[in-house]
């Protein structure tokens, strides 16, 4: 399976995109005493995410591929008057990035990869998530049939993606809260199946 072509965000963007529900998902609201110190948060999209923890103190960098994301993110931010970075940056090149992070979250973009794009992501991960950091992480489970809507994960993908220099403490089955204005889409009832993921990066 191929990642997801970028126009099919530019697409999304030129309105609402479908996943945007205007707060963070519940799974990171309810892991945020875990996370500690800076946070990467990586395909940030309009910055719910990245305003919550800025909000809650620490600091962050929001990166995604597209500008007009990262145009709302900042006016969010500014509206809100909350501190926090906002990159245009692939999270395919993260190692260009110059600083490292404690924590990183991921809402959403592990599952747009190809098998290929993913190593080359999750390696862009070790080289800015410090020794010791964790990365929290939330896509598509192999739980949710159907093929609407992204690329379905299991555990044994999520073991073989973090195998090499990384420990996952947990893999959680969540869901995904969507927009209920969402009428083409079948998702199932409560949500689409998610895994929540904890991966701490070694030392």
């Amino acid at each position: 399976m191929e990642t997801v072509p970028k126009a099919v965000f530019e697409s999304a963007y030129a309105g609402q995109a479908p996943w945007e529900i205007g707060r963070p998902q519940r799974a990171f609201v309810e892991a945020a005493a875990q996370v500690q110190g800076s946070i990467l948060d990586a395909g940030c999209g309009t910055g719910d995410i990245s305003l919550f923890f800025a909000e809650r103190g620490h600091k962050v960098t929001g990166i995604d591929y597209l500008a007009e994301p990262i145009a709302r993110a900042k006016r969010k931010a500014a509206e809100r008057g909350l501190s926090a970075n906002f990159l245009v940056v692939d999270a395919l090149a993260l190692a260009n990035l110059p600083e490292m992070f404690d924590s990183a979250v991921d809402s959403g973009l592990f599952h747009v990869f190809s098998d290929s794009d993913r190593s080359r992501y999750v390696a862009g991960l070790a080289s800015v998530i410090k020794p010791g950091g964790r990365l929290y992480l939330q896509c598509f489970s192999d739980a949710e049939p159907g093929t609407q809507g992204p690329r379905r994960i299991s555990r044994a993908e999520l073991a073989a993606a973090f195998a090499d220099g990384w420990t996952i403490e947990s893999i959680s089955p969540v869901r995904f809260e969507v927009r209920p204005d969402l009428q083409d889409l079948n998702f199932s009832e409560g949500g689409p199946h998610a895994w929540f993921v904890v991966v701490r990066r070694e030392a």
